[in-house]
């Protein structure tokens, strides 16, 4: 349940700051950002906040190369599908979409992957402390 709703978090966090909707933080600044510069400047941050969790996080947990690797896992699955004519890319809708699923996806595992490795190994992982 733990890795749903950090996963569901990303989702929301990147579906809030672009989707093919109108009902997103892009498209509202673009139009109505002038009028409310300070409404607008603050929703940024707390939006680059979230993104600042979710990155450093996934970067601590799985590391550049892992976000490549899960991003190759999910591209993989998605042709898997296409190749299968369960999938069909012709909607930019869609595509704009699974392009949230799939960076969602790497964020919840990168925030999630510290207790999923723990759960598999029995070690926890304990951050670097400067003295």
């Amino acid at each position: 349940m733990g890795f749903i709703l950090r996963w569901l978090a990303a989702f929301v966090l990147l579906a809030l700051t672009y989707n093919p909707t109108q009902f997103n933080y892009v498209r509202w600044a673009r139009d109505y950002g002038d009028k409310n510069l300070s409404i607008a400047v603050l929703v940024g941050l707390l939006l680059l906040i979230g993104y600042i969790i979710y990155l450093r996080a996934t970067l601590r947990s799985i590391g550049g190369f892992g976000m490549a690797l899960v991003l190759s896992v999910m591209g993989a699955g998605l042709w898997v599908l296409y190749d299968l004519q369960l999938l069909s890319l012709e909607d930019s809708n869609l595509n704009t979409w699974l392009g949230l699923l799939a960076l969602s996806s790497v964020l919840g595992i990168g925030l999630s992957w510290s207790l999923v490795r723990r759960r598999l190994s029995g070690q926890a992982d304990v951050d670097d402390i400067d003295e």
